[in-house]
């Protein structure tokens, strides 16, 4: 029995390494989304350009808010954990990386496999774009987080 499981343990190791597809070692860190083009066009939008002072208020402190509070910390390996908005409002998620061809990022997900190129990555930042079934989405900029201030 313990022979198998040694046998197991050892298969695992050796398709692990044959599956796996090393991250970009300039990706490892802890990077905040500091801009995201999307945002231009919902300030051009009808909606945003017609609403009340109070409503554009509003708009802007949840846009600053999804700025400040968007993190991705990759880890050696093939970890990611990020935040992320839904119904219950900002959760962690954690999820595994893959990087194809140098350029394609798949966060891989419990229920899901998100898309994103890699636009450019330096040490100072990376530009993601996510791409979905309809195409890509738009530019998100990183950079290096800095720990906030007392």
């Amino acid at each position: 029995m313990l022979f198998k499981l040694n046998i197991l343990w050892v298969l695992g190791i050796c398709l692990g390494f044959y599956n796996h597809h090393p991250e970009d070692p300039r990706l490892i860190g802890k990077w905040q989304l500091v801009y995201f083009d999307g945002i231009d066009q919902i300030k051009q939008s009808a909606r945003y350009q017609n609403a009340s002072a109070a409503a554009r208020q509003d708009m802007d402190y949840r846009i600053a808010n999804r700025l400040e509070n968007t993190v991705y910390e990759f880890f050696e390996g093939d970890s990611l954990v990020f935040t992320d908005f839904g119904a219950k409002g900002i959760v962690q998620r954690q999820a595994n990386i893959k990087v194809e061809n140098e350029d394609l990022l798949h966060i891989v997900l419990k229920d899901e496999v998100r898309k994103a190129k890699i636009v450019e990555i330096s040490e100072n930042r990376l530009v993601l774009e996510p791409i979905s079934e309809t195409g890509t989405l738009g530019k998100l900029i990183f950079e290096p987080w800095v720990a906030p201030e007392d």
